[in-house]
């Protein structure tokens, strides 16, 4: 009977083969709690200043303009988020369901855009799992993260997608001297053609 070798029979071990979870939950926890939208960094958001990415989203989900205001000047994230909630159906956008996950989408971007050291922090994080995990098991926290291990973590998700966007190379930029001398060659090129036509008629 040939012996299978020892590297053949070597199988990954869990901790090896799993990707780490990095979790976050409150604000206030180093260094992840940067990723949660109660986190105090304003952000510049269709035009307007809100304190918190949490104030961007929400106020999005008002219909009337005096309610968004409303919400905007909710004096906590935590009491933004509480605020839209409880709105009546007629204050709420029509089609809110649909436009909500593009709206979060488009405030991460202006969060992390607007920061540096989030941005770099989000990259810092390589190919780990983000997890936001939460404490109170409800429809809302298995919607945006987990609770106990089973939600659709889709604010984890949408941080990941963000995360493999800069981590793309960006194309080189092409230096002003030779941007300038091909838009010479460009300019140069129809003059010459017209002195051939000109020539040739």
């Amino acid at each position: 009977m040939t012996k299978t070798p020892q590297t053949a029979r070597r199988r990954p071990t869990a901790q090896s083969a799993a990707i780490q979870d990095i979790r976050f939950y409150r604000a206030n926890e180093k260094p992840y709690g940067a990723f949660s939208n109660l986190f105090k960094r304003p952000i510049e958001f269709e035009g307007t200043m809100y304190p918190t990415s949490e104030h961007a989203y929400q106020a999005g989900k008002a219909l009337k303009p005096a309610v968004r205001q409303w919400i905007l000047s909710a004096p906590t994230p935590a009491l933004a988020a509480m605020a839209a909630h409880g709105l009546y159906v007629w204050d709420v956008v029509p089609d809110w369901a649909q436009i909500k996950f593009e709206r979060m989408r488009a405030v991460l971007r202006a969060k992390f855009d607007q920061h540096t050291d989030l941005r770099e922090l989000l990259l810092s994080t390589g190919g780990s799992r983000l997890v936001e995990a939460g404490t109170v098991n409800n429809a809302v926290n298995r919607l945006w993260g987990e609770v106990d291990g089973k939600g659709e973590n889709m604010l984890g998700v949408m941080l990941m997608e963000l995360r493999t966007e800069y981590a793309k190379p960006r194309p080189a930029s092409v230096p002003a001297a030779k941007k300038t001398a091909a838009s010479k060659k460009t300019s140069a090129a129809p003059k010459a053609a017209s002195k051939r036509v000109t020539a040739i008629a």
